[in-house]
């Protein structure tokens, strides 16, 4: 058995109204909105010039310690962590692990978030110190991990896709409508836009 902050890292985001957008160079503000929304649309923004562990990318693990307890792999392009949301990576353990193990406890959390919920419930960092995980020995991991790891990170790089393929869409379209883009246009255009 591990607990979960010895498998993973769990690093707090930043109050990022002190950090405001500089030299025309910004990121969205990465909040519980956004995680249960999983864009960033209408966003905040804040300064691009963050340490790199505060930027959020593609296929992180974000965790929301407060409010609304969620963990979700964001699939929503780049941000910037804001408080109250922990980015969860670990250099020993795999991805899936650290996500599932979350998720094995996120019903607890939530219960002990309810129990504080004086004005917006929380869970503490020694509540992560609590959760205990099964995690099977090196060579067992290893063994699922190429059945896993597959299945678990699919469920990011879809949204990413459908995202992608959305904004292409909404490109698209009112070309075609307008009758400025023909369909034998299209592969012409998308070869210019790749």
């Amino acid at each position: 058995m591990k607990i979960l902050d010895q498998i993973a890292r769990f690093l707090n985001g930043l109050a990022l109204q002190k950090y405001p957008p500089a030299h025309g160079q910004s990121l969205p503000v990465i909040k519980i909105a956004q995680i249960r929304a999983g864009n960033a649309d209408g966003a905040d923004r804040a300064s691009a010039d963050l340490q790199p562990d505060y930027v959020v990318q593609d296929g992180d693990i974000l965790f929301s310690w407060s409010g609304s307890l969620e963990c979700r792999l964001w699939a929503g392009g780049p941000g910037a962590l804001n408080q109250h949301l922990f980015k969860v990576t670990s250099h020993k353990y795999p991805r899936w692990l650290c996500y599932l193990g979350i998720h094995q406890h996120l019903a607890d959390f939530r219960h002990i978030a309810a129990g504080k919920a004086t004005t917006m419930g929380h869970i503490q960092r020694h509540h992560l110190s609590d959760a205990k995980l099964p995690v099977p020995p090196p060579a067992l991991l290893r063994a699922m991990d190429p059945v896993i790891r597959p299945i678990v990170e699919s469920t990011w790089r879809r949204a990413v896709q459908s995202r992608t393929l959305a904004a292409l869409r909404d490109t698209l379209l009112p070309k075609l409508i307008s009758g400025e883009l023909r369909v034998k246009d299209t592969e012409r255009f998308l070869a210019g836009a790749t």
